[in-house]
């Protein structure tokens, strides 16, 4: 099932989507859609409302190094846990939002993820299998990095934590396989990272129970799970676009900042 987050001409909501290209619709959710899916018989043609960033996380917890690719073309070690940071909520966006480039850093860069959604009740000092349950769905991100800033801070919260800096969408999907799903990303047509779900470190499932051994992650929480190798620079004029195998394509255009 898709879940998407939509703006209408009423207002916004959540919805199911259905259907695929020409002719789908957005059927809008009574409430949220963690609990049992009510929907209020309102739908919409896709083409006629706008999506949004499918969540609004309270958090978004981001994991490092999680292939050892990547973190290999940055002349990092595969850490023996996971590398875990945060990006403030204030940094998500959605489909076909911009990135704004801050004027304080010269080097901003890409990197293609899929994004985990918590679930009812949230996640707090979970197990691996009881994690999988928490897991309510899965989206893909971009967690947008300003490369020099993060090595002349060392920590990571400022060249991660800008505003727009964690575009998510198209929209979450309940029913993904990513045991193997393909990660993409190409920024004007151009393939820049190309990887696979199989070679992370650790696994979604193992992620969530790490996490939530450390913060408590609450329903709608988001967990970034790592970026295969090949990330690059962005610059103003360029759309940005990554897709998960099994998800959908999220794509934000690049501009400089106001």
């Amino acid at each position: 099932m898709r879940i998407a987050r939509i703006a209408h001409q009423t207002g916004m909501s959540f919805a199911v989507l259905e259907g695929q290209g020409p002719g789908a619709t957005a059927a809008e959710i009574d409430g949220h859609p963690f609990a049992q899916i009510k929907l209020t018989g309102q739908r919409w043609a896709l083409e006629d409302v706008r999506l949004l960033a499918p969540i609004l996380p309270s958090k978004v917890v981001c994991v490092g190094r999680n292939y050892a690719d990547h973190a290999a073309e940055l002349g990092n070690e595969v850490p023996k846990e996971p590398l875990i940071f945060l990006k403030p909520s204030t940094s998500v966006i959605g489909p076909s939002e911009l990135i704004r480039l801050p004027a304080v850093s010269d080097q901003v860069e890409h990197e293609a993820e899929l994004a985990v959604v918590i679930g009812l009740p949230g996640a707090r000092g979970l197990d691996r299998e009881s994690a999988k349950g928490s897991i309510f769905g899965y989206t893909c991100a971009n967690d947008v990095t300003a490369r020099d800033l993060q090595k002349q801070d060392v920590q990571f919260t400022r060249a991660k934590g800008f505003d727009s800096f964690c575009p998510l969408g198209p929209w979450i999907e309940t029913d993904a396989e990513v045991a193997d799903a393909e990660v993409r990303c190409e920024v004007n047509g151009e393939v820049r990272q190309l990887g696979s779900t199989k070679d992370m470190v650790f696994d979604p499932a193992t992620l969530v129970a790490y996490v939530s051994q450390v913060m408590t992650l609450l329903p709608g929480d988001v967990v970034l799970t790592g970026t295969p190798a090949g990330v690059g620079p962005l610059q103003a004029g360029e759309t940005v676009s990554v897709s998960v195998a099994g998800i959908g394509t999220l794509s934000n255009k690049v501009v400089p900042s106001e």
